[in-house]
């Protein structure tokens, strides 16, 4: 029928459970700012970055919008929930570089424009391993030339976080990040493992691999304890480096960081 509307396509994926917390994404947006700051300022245009999957409130996209904008003050962020019920709570926010969108993995942008950054934190938990490629390959196709992907899972508060970050040609490092005082064991990061990852902490992984090592590093840095969990960590990274190809150096590992090659942990 002449001058009939076209149905809206459908948003790709389903809708995360919602929760959220403020200052929860605190240790990867701080990582984020890092890896992509030499980006935000060669960018030509006002730099975007999408918070996908935000939740059921949109304390995320704020707290990214402020933390890349201590780089650069003209970024900008989208929201992107895949619950319509969740875009209207959030449109209140909206304001200068902040706006929220109705979508999905598709990651609807104005223009099809091409984000620097796409952060899916807890996004991804509760798909089955086997569908994680895809969508990181439909994810990392939306990413302009030196954009990045940054998709892991955190606790309710963000003390433990675990993230995988992706370039448009694919997986590129794996980071763990911890509130250092209430840290055990490195191993016990391994309940906030990515999808990718989370059912490979088995014997025969190399993930497994990974945390085993770390754990035995930790222990032999016990002595290192009295002068604060901090330095306990920095020795035990130092120790790993040995054996595996930790990509960053003291400055990261006094923030409770390490960040490992993706080849190295990968699935076998």
């Amino acid at each position: 029928m002449a001058g009939r509307v076209p149905p809206t396509p459908r948003p790709v994926g389903t809708a995360t459970r919602g929760t959220t917390n403020p200052n929860r994404l605190r240790r990867m947006d701080r990582w984020i700012t890092a890896a992509l700051t030499p980006a935000l300022l060669r960018a030509a245009t006002p730099p975007l970055a999408v918070d996908l999957g935000y939740g059921a409130a949109p304390w995320t996209a704020v707290e990214l919008l402020a933390r890349l904008r201590r780089v650069r003050d003209d970024s900008r962020v989208t929201g992107v929930e895949i619950d319509p019920g969740r875009v209207a709570a959030a449109r209140p926010y909206e304001r200068d570089g902040l706006d929220f969108r109705h979508g999905g993995f598709e990651v609807p942008l104005p223009g099809g424009e091409r984000p620097l950054l796409i952060r899916a934190a807890n996004v991804l938990r509760q798909y089955d391993e086997a569908e994680v490629r895809a969508v990181w390959e439909r994810l990392c196709a939306r990413l302009a030339p030196d954009g990045l992907l940054v998709e892991g899972t955190c606790d309710e508060i963000g003390r433990r976080h675990v993230w995988v970050a992706l370039g448009p040609s694919g997986p590129r490092t794996v980071t763990f990040a911890t509130r250092l005082a209430s840290l055990t064991t490195p191993s016990a990061l391994a309940e906030r493992l990515p999808k990718a990852l989370i059912h490979r902490n088995v014997p025969g992984e190399a993930v497994h691999a990974f945390l085993r090592d770390f754990d035995r590093a930790w222990s032999a840095a016990a002595p290192y304890a009295s002068l604060g969990a901090r330095q306990r960590w920095i020795h035990s990274v130092r120790a790993l480096t040995a054996g595996w190809p930790v990509t960053d150096g003291p400055r990261r590992w006094r923030q409770g960081e390490v960040t490992v090659a993706w080849e190295a942990l990968a699935p076998r």
